[in-house]
């Protein structure tokens, strides 16, 4: 994942830079715990391969908790710059959805960047709908 995932472009919304190995190593270490430190959320975390020849080509990711008594998921992705336009981001979102809400999810969120055309995009192809509120300069979908 780390040289598909080292690519500046990629942060271009979301600011920072790309993660090192040795940062992607730690945080996928936590990441497969499934859990936060104190239990409250639960942690999804998916690679998207090309169906092919299994290429890993970006990740999708859901926070899942509660939230007013309801199961609440945060989901987001990223596709490598390489393989969009391809589908990817569209279909792993649609699958990973159709797996939370069978999994019981009242509702999925997302919060995207409002110049990210291609994000808000999938949302609305996936069935997520732009809400008035916005956390971090990036705007709230769900539902």
């Amino acid at each position: 994942m780390a040289p598909l995932l080292d690519d500046p472009d990629l942060h271009r919304f979301t600011g920072g830079r790309p993660a090192t190995t040795e940062q992607l190593r730690d945080r996928y270490r936590r990441q497969v715990a499934g859990r936060s430190a104190d239990g409250r959320q639960r942690w999804c975390n998916w690679i998207v391969r090309r169906p092919h020849d299994g290429r890993a080509v970006g990740t999708v990711q859901a926070t899942i908790g509660d939230e007013a008594n309801r199961l609440v998921a945060e989901v987001a992705g990223v596709i490598g710059s390489g393989h969009q336009r391809n589908g990817y981001a569209r279909e792993a979102t649609q699958a990973m959805i159709a797996w939370l809400l069978d999994c019981g999810a009242d509702s999925i969120i997302a919060h995207i960047h409002p110049r990210h055309e291609a994000s808000m995009a999938v949302a609305r192809v996936v069935g997520l709908s732009a809400t008035t509120t916005t956390v971090d300069g990036e705007v709230r979908w769900e539902k």
